[in-house]
C-alpha cells in the first residue's frame, strides 16, 4: 500500500479525489493501492525547555543551548498547565499505523521549507526509518497532480532543503528562548518581554522609523514659481534655486518680468531637453510583491492577503502562493498564451488579453536560473466563478500582473524646458506615448504624481512667452514616510537598505528579514505581543514596543542586516552549504546577546509603566493590580505588565462556567455547590470551587453516613 501523507485534510482529500479515492476513515482516505493522510500544521515541535532539565525561567540555566534538540508533540494549555494536545497525539497514531504498514511512502506537504519540515520531524519523531519521495508540484490542478505523480523524486533530493528548515527552527529556538528570558529575568519577571531572531529587527525597523519621523525637525525653505502659457496651454516653472529665506526669494521674484509689470514677452525659453525613455514591465509577482500591491490597492494586510491567495491556490486557481521567486522558466512560458487567452472574456482585462494573445511577449520575467523552489505566481488554466469579492480581487492582482509582464514597454518623452526671467528657472513634464503595460490596469505614472505639468506646449529655444502670473512658494522638508505594510514588507527584502531598483532588489531578496512565507506572521506576532499596532494603514510601535526597542537598540539582536544574512546562510545550507558552521554562529551569537540582554533588562523598570485598570474593571484576585479579562475559554489577568498569569478557565471537568459562578469565585473566594462536574471515568459529581494560592481547587461536601454505606 502507498501512503500519502498531505500538510492538512482538505489536500489530502484534493490528491485522492485525483486517483478516485473516496473511502473515508478515521483520519485518512483509502482505495485499492492506496491511503491519503494528513497534518494540521506542526504536528511536531522541537521540544520546550524543561525537557532539556531547564526548569522555570532563571538566570543560571541561561543560556539554554542543547546539545542535541528533541521533538515533542503539539502542547495544548489546560488548567494545570501544558499537556500533549490529544487530537495530535490520535493523528499521530493513525500516521504510525499507516506507515508501519505502507510499501511506499509519499510526501505531499507543501513544496518548501516548512512543508518539508513539517513532514520530516513526524517521520523523525516516529522513529520510521522506510524510504520516501517526493511529490514537487507548483499547482493543484488535476493535471499538475498527475504530472507530479508520474515525476516522483526521491527523498533525499530534498535533505537539504531539510537541512535549511531545521537550521531555521533550532536557531529561532535558541536565539527567542534565551533572548526572551535573559530580558524579562533582568526585568525583574514583571513581563514576558518577547525577542526573536526575526521580529525584533523588524521592531526596530519600526521603531527607529517612527521616532526618526517624530522628531523629524522640517527645514522651511522658498522657491518662486512663475505660470506662463502658449497656445492657451498654461504650465508651471520653478525657480532651479532654494532660497533660504524668503528676502532672497522676493528679490529674484522682483526681477521676474511678468505681464503685470508691462512684459508680455517675459519668459525667454533657454533650452528645450525632450528625452524618450522606455520603461519596463514589471516582473511577476512572488508572494511579498502581491502583499505589497493587495496592501496599497485594497488595504488588505500581509496576513489577510495569504489567507486569500492560498485559498485560490487550494481552490486551483492560482499556482503555489508562498514563492519568492518572480520568474518562470522557458518550460513555463510555453503555457502563458493559454494562460493570457482564458482572460480574454474577464471584464477588466479582455482586451488586453485579447491584443496579447497573439502579440510577441516580453520575456523579461523568463529565467530559469532565477527560479528557486518554485517559479512566480500564475493563474492556473482553470477560469474562475462565483468568487468573493477579496478572492477576486486578489485573482485579478495575479492574472493582471501576468498580462503587465509579458506586455510592452510603457514609452513616455520627458521634457525639461529652462527659461530665464531674471533668474533660471525649469519646467518637468511627461507625456505617455504608448501605454504598453501600464493599459492593464490603466495605472497612473510614478513620475507624474509629483509634477506640476499634466501637459506642456511645444517650445522652441530662444522663444519669449508671457508671464502671467508669479509668486513665492514657501515648502518644508518631508521625513521619510512611517511604516505601512506595503512599505514594510518591502524594506524587510532588503533588511532596511533603501533599494528601488528592481534587479536589485532581487538580487538583495535572500539576505531580506525572513521569507515571503513568514513576514505577515512576523507583522501579526509583533501585533499580538502589544508591541505595534495598526492605526488606519500605519504600523506604529505601542510605549511597550518603544521600552523594548530602547533597551535592544544598539544590541546584536536588533541588527536587520545580521539576520539578513543569516537568511542568505540558509538559502546556502539549502544549495549544500555547511550546517556545523551556522550552528556554531548561532550558538556564540546566543551566548553573546544573552549576556547583553541581561544587563539591559536591569533598566527596564523605568520604561514600562504599570497598567492602570479602566473605572469599573474587575481587579485580579491574585496580584491584586492588573485587571481581568473575560474571554470565550477563559478569565485570566492582564498582568503580562508584572508577571501575573492568573486564570480561571471556563471548562473544568466537562462544566462549563457562567459569568456569574466565576464573580462569585472572585469576590467571595469559593463557590456554592456546583452541579454537573464529570471524572475522568465519566462519573457526574458535586463540588464546589475554592479559590486559594492563585488556583482553583475543587472543595468536595463530606460524606454521610447513609453515603459510606
Amino acid at each position: 500500500m502507498k501512503v500519502v501523507i498531505a500538510e492538512k485534510p482538505s489536500v489530502a482529500r484534493d490528491l485522492a479525489k485525483v486517483f478516485g479515492k473516496t473511502t473515508k476513515k478515521d483520519g485518512y482516505i483509502e482505495g485499492p493501492g492506496y491511503s491519503f493522510t494528513w497534518a494540521f500544521g506542526h504536528l511536531v515541535q522541537l521540544a520546550p525547555p524543561e525537557v532539556y532539565g531547564f526548569k522555570g525561567w532563571r538566570v543560571e540555566n541561561l543560556p539554554m543551548l542543547p546539545e542535541r534538540f528533541k521533538l515533542a508533540v503539539r502542547q495544548q494549555k489546560t488548567a494545570s498547565g501544558t499537556s500533549d494536545d490529544p487530537g495530535v497525539v490520535k493523528q499521530l497514531n493513525i500516521i504510525k499505523k499507516l506507515f508501519d504498514e505502507a510499501t511506499e511512502i509519499i510526501v505531499a506537504t507543501d513544496a518548501g521549507r516548512e512543508g518539508e519540515l513539517i513532514f520530516r520531524y513526524i517521520y523523525y519523531h516516529l522513529k520510521c526509518k522506510k524510504p520516501f519521495k517526493r511529490l514537487w508540484i507548483s499547482s493543484q490542478t488535476d493535471e499538475a497532480i498527475k504530472n507530479g505523480f508520474r515525476n516522483l523524486k526521491s527523498g533525499t533530493e530534498y535533505d537539504t532543503l531539510f537541512f535549511s528548515a531545521q537550521c531555521r527552527s533550532e536557531s529561532d529556538w535558541i536565539v527567542g528562548l534565551n533572548a526572551t528570558q535573559a530580558l524579562s529575568i533582568a526585568a525583574g519577571n514583571r513581563a514576558v518581554l518577547s525577542l526573536g531572531r526575526v521580529q525584533t529587527p523588524t521592531l526596530a525597523m519600526i521603531c527607529f522609523r517612527y521616532l526618526e519621523n517624530k522628531n523629524f525637525k522640517p527645514q522651511i525653505y522658498f522657491q518662486v514659481a512663475i505660470y506662463l502659457n502658449k497656445d492657451d496651454v498654461g504650465f508651471r516653472a520653478l525657480s532651479i534655486k532654494n532660497f533660504k529665506d524668503e528676502e532672497t526669494a522676493r528679490e529674484v521674484l522682483n526681477k521676474v518680468r511678468d505681464v503685470a509689470s508691462g512684459d508680455a514677452a517675459g519668459g525667454l525659453i533657454q533650452n528645450v531637453e525632450v528625452k524618450p525613455r522606455k520603461e519596463q514591465p514589471p516582473l511577476l509577482h512572488d508572494l511579498s510583491s502581491l502583499q505589497q500591491e493587495a496592501n496599497k490597492r485594497k488595504g488588505f494586510t500581509a496576513d489577510q492577503t495569504l489567507s486569500l491567495a492560498q485559498t485560490l491556490y487550494e481552490s486551483k486557481l492560482i499556482t503555489y502562493p508562498r514563492t519568492g521567486s518572480r520568474y518562470i522558466g522557458e518550460d513555463v512560458l510555453a503555457g502563458i498564451p493559454q494562460l493570457i487567452g482564458n482572460l480574454e472574456h474577464h471584464p477588466l482585462f479582455g482586451k488586453q488579453a485579447s491584443l496579447l494573445k497573439t502579440a510577441k511577449l516580453n520575456k523579461r520575467s523568463v529565467n530559469a536560473a532565477k527560479v528557486t523552489d518554485h517559479h512566480a505566481l500564475l493563474p492556473t488554466e482553470n477560469v474562475p466563478s462565483g468568487l468573493s469579492p477579496d478572492l477576486q480581487a486578489v485573482y485579478d492582482l495575479i492574472a493582471g500582473r501576468m498580462l503587465e509582464a509579458f506586455h510592452q514597454e510603457c514609452i513616455k518623452e520627458l521634457t525639461r524646458i529652462t527659461i530665464e526671467s531674471g533668474s533660471l528657472f525649469v519646467a518637468n513634464g511627461t507625456v505617455i506615448q504608448s501605454p504598453g503595460w501600464r493599459s492593464v490596469f490603466n495605472q497612473k505614472d510614478d513620475e507624474k504624481e509629483d509634477e506640476d505639468n499634466a501637459t506642456l506646449p511645444k517650445v522652441s529655444k530662444d522663444e519669449s512667452l508671457p508671464i502671467e502670473k508669479k509668486e513665492v512658494l514657501e515648502k518644508q522638508t518631508k521625513p521619510k514616510a512611517l511604516y505601512n505594510e506595503a512599505s514594510l514588507l518591502k524594506a524587510m527584502e532588503t533588511s532596511g537598505k533603501e533599494i528601488e531598483d528592481e534587479e536589485l532588489r532581487q538580487a538583495m531578496k535572500n539576505s531580506g528579514l525572513g521569507t515571503p512565507a513568514t513576514r505577515a506572521s512576523i507583522i501579526e506576532t509583533l501585533i499580538k505581543r502589544d508591541y505595534i499596532k495598526r492605526e488606519k494603514k500605519l504600523l506604529l510601535p505601542t510605549e511597550k514596543g518603544l521600552a523594548v526597542y530602547e533597551l535592544v537598540k544598539d544590541k546584536k539582536i536588533a541588527q536587520a542586516e545580521l539576520t539578513g544574512l543569516w537568511e542568505k546562510r540558509l538559502e546556502d545550507i539549502r544549495t549544500g552549504g555547511s550546517v556545523a558552521e551556522f550552528k556554531n554562529e548561532i550558538r556564540e551569537y546566543t551566548r553573546t546577546i544573552t549576556s547583553e540582554l541581561l544587563e539591559a533588562g536591569r533598566g527596564l523598570s523605568g520604561l514600562i509603566a504599570e497598567p492602570e485598570p479602566e473605572e469599573g474593571a474587575v481587579i485580579c484576585p491574585h496580584c491584586k493590580k492588573g485587571a481581568l479579562r473575560f474571554g470565550d475559554k477563559a478569565v485570566s489577568c492582564n498582568g503580562y505588565q508584572h508577571g501575573c498569569s492568573f486564570v480561571i478557565w471556563r471548562t473544568m471537568s466537562g462544566k462549563q462556567l457562567t459569568d456569574s459562578q466565576i464573580m462569585e469565585l472572585i469576590e467571595k473566594g469559593s463557590t456554592s455547590v456546583l452541579k454537573g462536574f464529570k471524572s475522568k471515568a465519566g462519573n457526574s459529581f458535586d463540588a464546589s470551587l475554592l479559590l486559594a494560592d492563585g488556583k482553583v481547587h475543587f472543595v468536595f461536601a463530606p460524606r454521610t453516613e447513609e453515603a459510606k454505606q
